[in-house]
This record gives structure tokens, C-alpha cells and sequence, in this order.
């Protein structure tokens, strides 16, 4: 490893920001944060105000399997750019890529398990080798 290769927090915070102008350039949407964690071989990622103001119209006049059904289908079509954007970024493949939105809180979670470990800088003893 060199001194270009990323630290894991270096890596959680591109991810952010990309998933981020993701939505934001594909769906108009501006997410609120975006907080991924790296865990060896899988990544949590949390999208606040993931629910888009048309679907809360709708979840808010009594139309919440609507919402579901669109959103469903909103996440299966972002999926592919979504797994590109991974592995661009930490450089491993994506193997699955897990998905779910509660109406409630307007948080959509995600894994992505990786067929590997991505390759990330010790920082201070702190850190993954690859």
C-alpha cells in the first residue's frame, strides 16, 4: 500500500457524497446525510430523508402501497448505478446489494456485501489491510 491508497474514513466519506449527487442529479432529490460504514467485506449505508416529497403526498393521503411499489421500483432501477458507484469507489466488487425504506422514519438502509475487503491506509494502527 502507498500513501494514495484511501483510509477507510476517506472511502465512507467519497461514498457519501457521491451517493448523495447521485439522487440528486438521477431523481431531483436532495437526500439529508448519508452515513456508510465499511465493515471489512460488507458496507452499511443509511440515506435520511430518503422519501421524496411526491411520495409523501401520496403516503399522506392514505396511498402507502403506492409508495411502496414506487419506491420499490425506484431502488431497483438505481440499483445498477448504485453498485457501479461501490466498486468504482472502494475498488472491490459488489456481490449483493440489500435494500429496504420505512415510510415512517424516511430511511432507507442498504448493504452492500463485497466479494473482498477493499483496500484501505492504516491510519495511527487503525485501519484493514488488504
Amino acid at each position: 500500500m502507498t500513501d494514495s491508497t484511501p483510509t477507510r474514513g476517506q472511502l465512507e466519506r467519497t461514498l457519501s457524497q457521491r451517493i448523495q449527487a447521485l439522487y440528486r442529479n438521477r431523481l431531483g432529490h436532495r437526500l439529508g446525510n448519508v452515513d456508510c460504514q465499511i465493515f471489512d467485506e460488507k458496507i452499511a449505508i443509511v440515506l435520511e430523508n430518503a422519501v421524496t416529497q411526491p411520495e409523501q403526498l401520496l403516503a399522506n393521503n392514505g396511498k402507502e402501497d403506492l409508495v411502496e411499489q414506487i419506491h420499490s421500483d425506484i431502488s431497483e432501477v438505481m440499483q445498477p448505478q448504485l453498485k457501479e458507484l461501490i466498486e468504482t469507489i472502494v475498488g472491490v466488487p459488489v456481490v449483493d446489494l440489500l435494500t429496504d425504506t420505512k415510510l415512517e422514519t424516511e430511511r432507507t438502509g442498504m448493504i452492500a456485501v463485497l466479494s473482498g475487503s477493499p483496500q484501505v491506509r492504516m491510519v495511527n494502527g487503525a485501519g484493514t489491510k488488504s
